[in-house]
This record gives C-alpha cells, sequence and structure tokens, in this order.
C-alpha cells in the first residue's frame, strides 16, 4: 500500500491539474446524481417490530382511520378569550383542510365541544326519562322491564364513560386556547416533509386578528440547518489552529478546501439515493460533521510530514510522493477503522442507524481519497512556496534538538491515578442515563413546535402533549349492546393507573373484536412517568383476551430507546473486539491494544456523563443555549461509540507507531515512549483541536439533536486526545517498559507485518 501511495502522490504532484480536473468533475457527477435523485430526507425516527408499530399494524387492518400519523395545530386568543369572529375563522380553516395531501380528518374544536355537550345533555335527558320511569313502576310495585333496566344500564354505563373522558378537551376551560386535530392517512414515518408544509402554509395562510397559531412537532418540526453561524465559527478557529502549526495561509487552506471537497462530495452523493432509501434528518449533518473534521486532519497529517523534509532539503516532488506513502498510508489506515466501525452499525439492525453508518463511512471514505490525490496535488502546484528560503535555511542552521528523556515512575503512576479518577468522576452521571427523543419543549423557544408544546401544557396540561392510543381485544362474537360495557370495564382498568388523567373510547372495529382507547397522561411524552405507564398498559389484561397495546408518540419514543439501548451493548462488543484484533495486527503487542480499548472505554463513559450533566440535569446548561432537559438522544450512545472509536485508533496510531518505530530501531523501551511521544505529540495536539473546534461548532446549532451530536463528539473528542492518549496512555506505556511490546511467538509468526509508517518505503526511497 505504502508503495502505491507513493506512485499515486508522485503522479499527482506532477499531474496536479488532471487530478484537480478528475475531482472537479467527481463532484459535478455528485451534483448532477443529487439534482436527480434527491428524494427528501425525513424528521422521524421509526424501528421496525417494535410493539407500538405492531399495534400501528393491527389498526391498519381493523381501524385504519386510527392507524395514520397525527399532529395538532394550537391557536391561543391574545386577548384571553376567543371572539365569535375568531372562532368563525378558525372553524372556516378547519373545514377547508380536509383536501390538504395525505389530510384524511380535521376536527373542529369548537364544533366537537357543541356536540359533546348536546351528547351530555342528551344523557342527562335520557337519564332523567329513565329515573321517571323507574320511580313510576316502582310507586306502583311493578316488576321493572327488562328494555327499562337495560336502558339504564347502558346510560349508567355512558355517564361512567362521559366521567372518565371529561378531562379530554380540545376547548380550555378559559376560551383562550383551541386545538385542531389533523390525522394523515399515512404513517409518521411515511408522511412526506411537503404534506406537513401543506398543512401549515394553510394555517398560516390566512391570519386572524389577535389569534396566534402554532403547530406540533409532528407537524412543525423541520430539516436542521446543515451549516450555520456556530458551524463557521468553529470551522475559522480550525484554520487558525492549521495557521499555527503550518505557518502559512496558503498552507493552511489546503486541508479546509479538501474537507469542503470531500463534504460536497461524500453528502450530495449520499443524498442522491434518498428517493429510494429513507434518511433521517440528521444524517447529511453528520456526514458534514465528519467530512470537515477528518478531511481537515487527514490532509494536516500529509502536508505536515510534506513540510518536515522540505525543511531537510528534500526535492519537492519526491517529499511528496515519501509523505503520501507514509503519512498517507497512516491516513488510509486510520480512515479504514473509523469506516468499518461507522459500517458495524449495520450488526444493530436498526435501519436509519444503519443508513447513517452508511453515509457517514461514505463520507469518511472520501475525505480518505481526496487526502492522497487532491493534497498532493495542491502541494505540487504550491511547489517550494509552502516554505520559503529563509524557513529552510533557519531549520539547517538550527542547533540539534536537546536529547529526550523518559518520565521518571513516579510520575507516570501519579499520572495514571489522577487522570482515570477524573475520567471515573465525570463518568459517574451516566448511571443515570435516561434515553428518548426530542419533544417540543425542547425545541427553540421562538419555533412554533415550542409555542404549540407549552400553550398546550398551559391549557390543558403537559400530558396533553403525549396522548397514548390504546388498544383492546373483545371477546369473539360479542354483540353490539355488549360493547359499551366491555368499553367500560377496560376504560376503568386503565382509569385506576395513577397516572392517568383521562381515558376516552374512540371506536371498535367493525366485527367488534378491536376497541381503541385514547388515553392522556399526567407527564410530558419524556417523562419517567409516562414511560412507567406505557410498561403498566401493556402488563393489563382487564378482559381476559390479552394484554393492552399502546402507540402514540410518546410509546413509540420509549419503544425506540428501549430497542436502541438493548443493541448498545452488543454493538460496544463488536467495536471493542475489533479494536483489539485491528490493533493487536498494528502494534504486534497485546498489551497496548489492551491499554488502548481501555482508555476508549475510559473516554466513551466520561462522554457519557458529560452529557447527562449537561442535556439531563442541566449543568452549565445556559452556557450552551439549553432551556429545557430531558433524556439523552436515544441513538446518541450508539452513534459515539462507532464514531468515538475510529477517532482515538486515529491518535492512538499516531503517537504508538512512533514509539513502536523507536524501540524496533533499538530504543529502550521508556525512552522509546518518550521519543515516539515528542514525534508525534503536535500534529496530535493540531488534529484533535481541529476536531474539537468543528465538532464544538455544532453545539449552537437550533436542532436539539445536532446540538447534543457535537456536543458529545467534541467533548468526546477532547477527554480521549488530550486526556487518555497524550497523557494516560504514554504514562501506562512508560510504567510497563518492555512488557508493552511482549507478543507471544507463535502469534507473532502467523499476524501479518502491517507496515503502517511506511517505514520500508523510506528506505526504498531517501531523501537524501
Amino acid at each position: 500500500m505504502a508503495e502505491l501511495l507513493h506512485r499515486i502522490g508522485t503522479f499527482a504532484a506532477r499531474r496536479a491539474w488532471i487530478v484537480i480536473g478528475a475531482w472537479l468533475g467527481v463532484i459535478a457527477l455528485a451534483g448532477g446524481g443529487f439534482a436527480i435523485g434527491f428524494g427528501g430526507i425525513v424528521t422521524n425516527f421509526d424501528i421496525p417490530n417494535t410493539e407500538s408499530s405492531a399495534v400501528i399494524q393491527e389498526l391498519e387492518q381493523e381501524l385504519p382511520d386510527y392507524a395514520g400519523a397525527s399532529g395538532t395545530v394550537v391557536f391561543h386568543s391574545e386577548s384571553g378569550e376567543f371572539s365569535a369572529e375568531q372562532r368563525e375563522a378558525i372553524s372556516a380553516l378547519a373545514a377547508d383542510a380536509d383536501g390538504l395531501p395525505n389530510v384524511s380528518q380535521v376536527i373542529d374544536p369548537f364544533a366537537t365541544t357543541a356536540e359533546r355537550e348536546a351528547q351530555l345533555a342528551e344523557l342527562a335527558d335520557g337519564q332523567a326519562q329513565v329515573d321517571a320511569a323507574l320511580a313510576q313502576v316502582e310507586q306502583f310495585g311493578l316488576p321493572v322491564p327488562a328494555e327499562l333496566e337495560a336502558q339504564a344500564e347502558q346510560l349508567a354505563l355512558g355517564a361512567e364513560l362521559a366521567e372518565l373522558s371529561a378531562p379530554i378537551r380540545l376547548v380550555s376551560e378559559d376560551g383562550a386556547t383551541a386545538v385542531v386535530n389533523v390525522g394523515f392517512d399515512v404513517t409518521r414515518l411515511e408522511l412526506p416533509d411537503e404534506s406537513k408544509r401543506a398543512v401549515v402554509e394553510h394555517f398560516e395562510s390566512e391570519a386572524i386578528p389577535g389569534v396566534e397559531v402554532a403547530f406540533s412537532t409532528e407537524i412543525a418540526q423541520g430539516i436542521p440547518q446543515i451549516f450555520g453561524i456556530g458551524e463557521a465559527i468553529g470551522l475559522l478557529i480550525a484554520g487558525i489552529v492549521l495557521l499555527v502549526m503550518l505557518g502559512s495561509i496558503i498552507a493552511a487552506a489546503f486541508p479546509i478546501i479538501t474537507a469542503i471537497v470531500g463534504v460536497a462530495v461524500g453528502v450530495l452523493a449520499s443524498l442522491s439515493f434518498s428517493g429510494i432509501v429513507e434518511m433521517a434528518s440528521v444524517t447529511p449533518v453528520l456526514g458534514v460533521m465528519l467530512g470537515l473534521a477528518v478531511g481537515i486532519d487527514y490532509s494536516l497529517f500529509i502536508i505536515n510530514r510534506h513540510r518536515k523534509q522540505l525543511r531537510q532539503g528534500a526535492d519537492v516532488v519526491e517529499s511528496i510522493g515519501l509523505a503520501n506513502g507514509t503519512a498517507g498510508n497512516a491516513v488510509v489506515f486510520a480512515g479504514s477503522t473509523v469506516i468499518v466501525a461507522l459500517l458495524a452499525l449495520m450488526v444493530t439492525g436498526i435501519p436509519f442507524l444503519s443508513v447513517m453508518g452508511v453515509v457517514g463511512a461514505v463520507c469518511v471514505a472520501v475525505a480518505v481519497l481526496l487526502a492522497v490525490t487532491l493534497t498532493p496535488a495542491l502541494l505540487g502546484l504550491l511547489g517550494e512556496r509552502l516554505l520559503s528560503k529563509r524557513a529552510r535555511a533557519a531549520l539547517a542552521d538550527a542547533p540539534a534538538t536537546a536529547a529526550v528523556k523518559p518520565q521518571s515512575l513516579a510520575r507516570s503512576l501519579v499520572t495514571i491515578l489522577v487522570t482515570v479518577a477524573a475520567l471515573v468522576t465525570v463518568a459517574l452521571p451516566a448511571a443515570s442515563m435516561r434515553l428518548g427523543l426530542p419533544d417540543g419543549s425542547s425545541e427553540p423557544v421562538e419555533s412554533a413546535s415550542y409555542i404549540a408544546h407549552t400553550l398546550t401544557a398551559e391549557a390543558f396540561g403537559e400530558g396533553a402533549n403525549s396522548t397514548l392510543l390504546v388498544t383492546a381485544q373483545l371477546p369473539d362474537g360479542t354483540e353490539d349492546d355488549a360493547v359499551l360495557g366491555l368499553q367500560a370495564e377496560v376504560a376503568g382498568a386503565i382509569a385506576d393507573e395513577p397516572d392517568v388523567v383521562a381515558v376516552a373510547p374512540i371506536d371498535v372495529s367493525s366485527d367488534n373484536r378491536l376497541a381503541a382507547f385514547q388515553i392522556i397522561p399526567v407527564d410530558g411524552p419524556n417523562s419517567s412517568s409516562t414511560e412507567e405507564l406505557v410498561r403498566e398498559l401493556r402488563s393489563l389484561d382487564p378482559l381476559g383476551e390479552g394484554v393492552l397495546g399502546v402507540a402514540g408518540q410518546a410509546a413509540i419514543n420509549i419503544d425506540i430507546s428501549e430497542s436502541l439501548a438493548a443493541v448498545l451493548p452488543i454493538y460496544l462488543t463488536v467495536v471493542v473486539g475489533l479494536s483489539l484484533v485491528i490493533m493487536i495486527i498494528v502494534f504486534r503487542s497485546l498489551l497496548v491494544p489492551l491499554i488502548a480499548t481501555g482508555g476508549f472505554i475510559l473516554s466513551l463513559f466520561a462522554t457519557y456523563g458529560a452529557l447527562v450533566a449537561v442535556f439531563q440535569w442541566g449543568w452549565l446548561a445556559p452556557v450552551f443555549g439549553i432551556h429545557s432537559t430531558g433524556p439523552i438522544l436515544s441513538f446518541l450512545p450508539i452513534l459515539l461509540v462507532g464514531i468515538l472509536f475510529g477517532l482515538a485508533m486515529d491518535y492512538q496510531l499516531f503517537l504508538a507507531t512512533g514509539m513502536r518505530e523507536a524501540f524496533v530501531h533499538g530504543a529502550p523501551a521508556r525512552l522509546a515512549v518518550a521519543q515516539g511521544f515528542r514525534a508525534g505529540r503536535a500534529v496530535v495536539i493540531a488534529a484533535g483541536a481541529i476536531m474539537v473546534s468543528v465538532f464544538g461548532g455544532f453545539v449552537f446549532s437550533e436542532s436539539v439533536i445536532v446540538r447534543a451530536l457535537g456536543f458529545g463528539l467534541a467533548f468526546g473528542v477532547l477527554v480521549d486526545a488530550f486526556i487518555v492518549r497524550m497523557l494516560l496512555m504514554p504514562a501506562i506505556m512508560n510504567l510497563l517498559g518492555r512488557a508493552a511490546w511482549w507478543l507471544p511467538g507463535w502469534l507473532d509468526r502467523i499476524i501479518p507485518n502491517v507496515d503502517v509508517e511506511g517505514s520500508a518505503l523510506e528506505r526504498q526511497h531517501p531523501l537524501h
């Protein structure tokens, strides 16, 4: 591989415009593919074969009107109560919304409230008539007619159900807030963004004076901004780090250019398949994050190696080829570990995570290809201008570098104890991690989703934002006159649960086999009480026909979070096992891979702890613009495993290979650690700072999903690069001495010899 990369680098340096033209063609192809194949991205997450998805499938067969997605449009009167004109305008908008794409039903809050009041009045009137008839029968001492007895029983059941459902309202008690329910004819995952936008545009088309309108997240949650001011600032900081590292504006610009080209190619090419494969809205954001971070770092590694060689008086073209064959070889290996870790997300069996892993892997692969082709081409065009003659002369006349001394054993021991204690302390909050998906309360405070969530909670209670849909199997052969009693029995059992505010029967299938109920919990969709309520409802069997089925946004979120939590240990095991195998081959050692893997696990759980402290507990929340705390994004822990593993192996590679090289060339074990650390620390510090700044730029995104992902990656890289790789790992290796490089003879004979740093290539192509 090193020899091939040497030839590629030499060719690119000599035929720079051919390489540049080829990449321009690739960008054009990716752009054309995007224009033809882009089919939109979805803002919802779903996992097949969960309990809630089984309920939805059952409803599609028995009660299709309730199987589709649904959302709410919230109206609020600024004067404190709707006027007659305002009510008429809202009702008119609701009536005209029936023709919108994918809209199956729209519930007018004022008409529905009036109908309900009429039904209650009719129920009261019927009860009065029955009471009068029963009084007459009792007065004359006659037996109660069976028909009258049955009518009285039905009225009592109706009154019981009316009482249980009384807290469910579409117009608030103070008359200031009204909710229009919008039902769709397709499921949540299948609902196109165009249909949601059509609903928003319709209800905003005619402004009602004195009335504020907002939309729930099911309707208004949009696609997060891929690149904004925070991201631009992060990229600017990365540019400053490059300028300090490379000492030239032109040289500092090259890694950014290659990274931007890589992002353009990788993201556009991936989105070209969005018409065939459903992609979650955060998928291209992940591609941009990874493409920028690794694209800059990988190009930096090659440029830094070439820059050092030029300062030693090397020929430009030969130096580019050698830098590509040595540092570029390490880049290919490092990128391969990230790619493999991302592709391993497919073992989870979760479709949207698998797609995210593939897109991330594509963007990293493109970054690697650009680093070993476009970077040498740009360096070839720049020639000797990468370094001034003064800089080369100054280095040639510089005094020899002072001898490196190994770290004392006492200092190594103290470093190990302090760093491990610090990481474990930071990781402690991870023990209380709760997983979930963001709701309206976590959206930006000026967004329609946040306003709708807040207005609904204030007017109807937090539980109105987490409505549950419950299904119950009725006995075979249930007659029509027995349905009401069975509904009351199920509703009563549900209402006995302590965290239920209201329950209402909403429909029964035509064969009287399936009954559906609407449940209002006490708290919001991400609260622990709602989570526990879903579990309790799924354990109830009031009719002896099977436990209740539970769906709805809150239940779906819970199912997704539990599914992801279940596959996390499997994925972590796969990644850790992969880490050990790869590093045993690279470093030809058993203890170095164990040290690297143990350090990765420490940094991973420290990252989890920081996420919990900030996003779940609210520590330093104002600093990061977080106005509402809640569970950790359900797919974030498993995503961080793959990405941080790959990046951790990058830094491990660039530090430990230098140590191994010094040891193999005869340096004492502890001196080799110091020499290797000194040789690689500058580039690792720069690379780590660049990644932290790039990922950190996304921390201030408006989307809570992007913000949490950016924070997790930035903190994870910060901890792993600067604490684990720069402090803990060298200290442990110094303490172990020669034992760090021990490998059983039989294993040494069977594993291949992987020359990651290209030492053999350096001997074949000496610079002098």
